[in-house]
């Protein structure tokens, strides 16, 4: 069998809260597609809210499996419908790219884009709810390691209490650093033009989902003031066409193991960039093999906004040594063939 799936489990650092619950570790899959006579790898880790679950997840690599044995590789990418089973899909369709790309001799960005090159990509750094003073701290600390761009956790509080917030980072890092928000879907249409407009005053690049997912017209409304709106939760749950035709956005945040794989992440990425969306690329808190194809799908993004990348801190293990270091504010692309990760060095029981 030229599948094979290993399951994983990698506890976090410490527990993250999201609106389907705590969650405490990332249990997923580690695939191996043999290839072209290579053995490329690929991570199915489901989030929940996101994707499918564990359990579905595992059903789908075992029907890809069947389907791989049927009808090959093609009959493989037929069996797993991004819509549904998108970690699943995500895992095998980052193997089998590993594989090509290994075969080929490039990294896996130059299998997008054999024009580009590049060095690194601009990452940002993420600060979780917090009183005013706890907030400007975590934004300095990351400023002090180098980050030029920071994004904050909104909505939680009041829209008074997330502009103090602000208003302190500001007296602290002063107005050279990029400041993002996340809003996660929390305001109702008159919160969130308050907020979009109280945050303008202190240079606040996007807010990321400032109403629910679903309100595509409520979103297009904010479009055209002083912050850029930019959609996460509402490209996972709503077709990114159905984004794009609803002028709801001004930048789409695209994550892999959620699209369905880095070719789609890819591929939405550009044609978001056609009709003057800008694709900001991130992770789910994914293991090194999810972190370094989400990478591969920035790096193959010429001139590509800081991005989501810098989150393997979050957990206290990993599958395997991680090629990509963060420094500057920046996060270094492997150049070797693939994802840039040796099949010999993920752990045994993975």
């Amino acid at each position: 069998m030229t599948i094979r799936t290993t399951p994983f489990s990698l506890p976090l650092s410490s527990p993250l809260s999201t609106a389907a619950g705590r969650i405490e570790e990332r249990s997923g899959f580690v695939v191996r597609y043999d290839h072209r006579g290579e053995t490329g790898l690929g991570e199915a880790t489901p989030l929940p809210g996101w994707t499918e679950s564990l359990d579905g997840c595992e059903e789908a690599l075992a029907r890809a499996a069947d389907a791989e044995a049927d009808g090959g590789h093609t009959g493989v990418m037929l069996a797993l419908d991004a819509g549904e089973v998108p970690a699943a899909r995500h895992g095998v369709a980052t193997a089998l790219l590993d594989a090509d790309a290994r075969a080929e001799g490039v990294p896996l960005y130059q299998w997008f884009d054999a024009d580009v090159h590049c060095e690194s990509v601009p990452v940002n750094a993420t600060v979780g709810d917090g009183d005013p003073e706890t907030t400007a701290t975590a934004v300095a600390e990351a400023v002090d390691a180098g980050f030029e761009c920071c994004k904050l956790k909104v909505g939680a509080r009041s829209v008074d209490d997330d502009a103090d917030r602000l208003r302190a980072v500001r007296a602290r890092v002063g107005d050279d650093v990029t400041l993002r928000a996340d809003a996660n879907g929390a305001w109702s249409r008159d919160d969130a033009r308050d907020a979009l407009e109280r945050f303008a005053d202190f240079g606040v690049e996007y807010v990321e989902q400032p109403l629910s997912a679903d309100d595509l017209d409520g979103h297009a409304a904010l479009r055209g003031g002083p912050v850029d709106v930019a959609l996460d939760e509402s490209v996972a749950h709503r077709r990114v066409d159905s984004v794009l035709a609803a002028d709801a956005a001004d930048v789409l945040i695209l994550k892999p193991m959620v699209l369905g794989g880095p070719g789609n992440a890819h591929t939405l990425a550009m044609r978001a960039r056609e009709q003057g969306v800008e694709p900001v690329v991130t992770t789910t808190i994914d293991g090194v093999l999810g972190r370094l194809a989400a990478l591969h799908v920035a790096a193959a993004i010429p001139n590509v906004r800081p991005c989501g990348l810098a989150t393997g801190d979050r957990l206290s293990t990993d599958l395997a040594p991680d090629p990509a270091t963060v420094a500057g504010g920046r996060m270094t692309v492997p150049h070797s063939d693939g994802l840039g990760v040796d099949p010999r060095e993920v752990r045994a029981d993975a």
